[in-house]
């Protein structure tokens, strides 16, 4: 016999269990031993932190290390500017190319210090038809200013163009290009006031990493502008290629 249910009844529908989406074990390790690595709250000292950057870093590739300062200035300011150089003793791990804009007489000396464009008229005629530049830095001798001017809205939208403040303009090219080579790198703050710059690679040693950086550093602290009041260095990270940022104690 049917049984008819009464107005207001209720019927019961049988339970059916939502499936939980589980994070895999393995990512959960992955991110609870992070955690317990990295605490974002405090700032490293240079050296922990270095360290820190060559734990947490996952790249398959030899990633760079990089360091950002945030300074105390300006930036509209053209009186606060920050633009110098600095040596770093074991270089960045990189291969730089060069461009040596100099007179017949210094070409030799240039090719042998490892300038790997050289020319005077010839190699601005044809940047000016090709407006091809496979080079990062560009070094001339103040005689080849003058001309430069042709191919200046090239070199200057690719930030290319030799400047006497990055010591890029000298008299004598072919030590600048040696120093370039050797692991010489040039900063300058960006329209926020902070400066950006790669110290080496994840393959380098703990010790050549933090030599590099004090070396950058210092160089930061003595390229302080007069016009600057109050903290200059304000706050300091580094990190590795795609790793996270880790706070570097301020000294």
């Amino acid at each position: 016999m049917e049984t008819k249910l009464g107005r207001g009844a209720r019927t019961t529908k049988p339970m059916v269990k939502k499936s939980i989406s589980k994070k895999p074990k393995e990512s959960i390790k992955k991110d609870e031993g992070k955690k317990e690595i990295l605490d974002k709250s405090r700032a490293y000292s240079a050296q922990e932190a270095i360290g820190l950057v060559k734990k947490l870093s996952k790249t398959k590739f030899d990633a760079s290390v990089e360091v950002h300062f945030r300074l105390g200035i300006d930036p509209k300011k053209g009186e606060q500017q920050i633009r110098s150089t600095v040596g770093l003793p074991h270089g960045t791990g990189k291969t730089v190319k060069v461009a040596a804009f100099v007179g017949n007489d210094k070409v030799k000396a240039v090719k042998e210090a490892g300038a790997d464009y050289v020319g005077g008229d010839d190699l601005i005629a044809e940047i000016k038809k090709t407006e091809k530049t496979d080079f990062q830095v560009a070094v001339a001798e103040p005689a080849m200013m003058k001309n430069l001017s042709q191919i200046a809205k090239i070199l200057g939208t690719r930030g290319l163009m030799p400047s006497p403040k990055n010591e890029t303009v000298t008299p004598n090219p072919a030590k600048a290009v040696m120093e370039l080579k050797k692991g010489k790198v040039s900063f300058k703050n960006d329209d926020t006031g902070n400066v950006h710059v790669a110290i080496g690679k994840i393959s380098f040693d703990e010790s050549k990493l933090l030599e590099n950086y004090n070396s950058i550093s210092e160089a930061i602290k003595k390229a302080k502008p007069s016009g600057s009041k109050g903290v200059f260095l304000k706050n300091i990270s580094i990190n590795s290629t795609m790793g996270p940022g880790i706070k570097v104690e301020v000294n």
